[in-house]
């Protein structure tokens, strides 16, 4: 039981509804006859549940012209009792051992001559697909999708925010579980707990990356134990009941650092990711927002050692559309939802990152995070 729940309704029948008929539209818009949806996230996003995804073909096909229906194994039927199917419009379809899922799929369809697949289907089901559909082209239904999950709704927004809250309650309380002594993978159990306690359905990442442990942006936890003096980066998040993820990073020293660069180099990370957030409004584009951070941290003299992309989207997915790099001139729209998070990292000492999710508003920018960017120093 959390000590503090999130719950915000799902997205009613008639928002999933509406879902469907965008996605209907922008299949046919794309030239695409249908679109094969395989259990996850999008399946989440247009039904309001994931399901999950096994060797017997689950998929909701959603035609360009015509009704969409969800075709499953008759078995895995009760899981899915609670999708609305007659107010969203959609049929359900079940098969047994036996039956030829894939040629079902195809009589649905017809004749198509392009049909669009989820990018994560497993290839067992894309390679049956490829000999029961014929001569069909098959393609990626990423790129249709997207476009509809890119531009987060009201409700999606207020989850993101609730998720937010929640991951800032959670560093509100590292104090508690950082100190020397204890190990990366103490603190780290101690974090996975909270974050559960303070909303989340569960921890879907937990990052303390203490001492050169941090300049490795991905590290995990280890057994190295905390010392004093040392820089932490602490990056933790995961779903709220909602499906919606947080995502947020803050830096951390034990005691005092023990490195003298470390306060002028985070003051240039400091000051990089505040312009990067400024600069987010409707119309810049996402490589934008990358090079306003990028440009300071390189004219700081640490370019090399800022080695990934400014930011990625988020939602349902803690890694989706759109993507804060050089080579995206994809223009913001309100609704779009994203991290900002530029990091320092120097081999063999220390690393740093400053990360809160931020959402395109009407006239600029939201951030759901709200805690300090200061370098968090702890008594030690």
């Amino acid at each position: 039981m959390s000590r503090r729940s999130l719950h915000n309704p799902a997205p009613d029948a008639a928002g999933l509804r509406a879902r469907l008929d965008r996605a209907r539209a922008a299949a046919a818009a794309a030239g695409t006859d249908a679109l094969l949806i395989a259990p996850g996230s999008d399946l989440r996003y247009l039904i309001g549940q994931a399901g999950g995804s096994f060797e017997r073909l689950t998929t909701l096909v959603i035609p360009a012209d015509g009704v969409p229906a969800l075709v499953l194994p008759k078995l895995e039927a009760p899981g899915y009792a609670d999708v609305p199917a007659d107010e969203l419009g959609i049929e359900i379809v079940t098969w047994v051992d036996g039956d030829n899922a894939y040629e079902l799929v195809a009589d649905r369809l017809g004749k198509p001559g392009r049909v669009a697949v989820s990018d994560f289907t497993p290839a067992l089901h894309v390679l049956a697909f490829r000999g029961a559909l014929g001569d069909a082209e098959q393609t990626l239904a990423g790129p249709i999708v997207r476009e509809l999950r890119m531009r987060k709704d009201a409700a999606e927004i207020q989850a993101l925010r609730d998720a937010g809250a929640a991951i800032d309650r959670v560093h509100a309380r590292v104090h508690e579980w950082l100190r020397p002594g204890r190990t990366e993978a103490e603190v780290g159990a101690d974090i996975t707990a909270a974050i559960v306690e303070e909303g989340h359905t569960h921890a879907d990442f937990v990052i303390v990356g203490s001492g050169p442990n941090g300049a490795s942006p991905h590290h995990d936890v280890s057994e190295r134990v905390i010392e004093r003096g040392d820089v932490v980066v602490v990056d933790i998040g995961g779903p709220i009941a909602e499906g919606y993820n947080s995502d947020s990073t803050r830096t951390y020293a034990v005691g005092e650092p023990r490195d003298a660069d470390v306060a002028e180099t985070y003051a240039v990370l400091q000051r990089a990711q505040r312009a990067a957030v400024e600069a987010v409004r409707p119309g810049a584009t996402a490589e934008s927002i990358d090079a306003a951070a990028r440009d300071i941290i390189a004219e700081a003299g640490y370019g090399e050692f800022f080695i990934h992309r400014t930011g990625h989207g988020i939602g349902l997915d803690v890694h989706e559309e759109p993507y804060i790099i050089k080579g995206n001139a994809l223009p913001l729209e309100p609704g779009m939802a994203f991290s900002v998070e530029p990091g320092i990292y120097q081999p063999g000492r220390w690393g740093a990152r400053i990360e809160d999710i931020v959402v395109v508003t009407e006239d600029g920018v939201e951030s759901v995070n709200q805690r300090p960017h200061d370098l968090i120093v702890l008594d030690a």
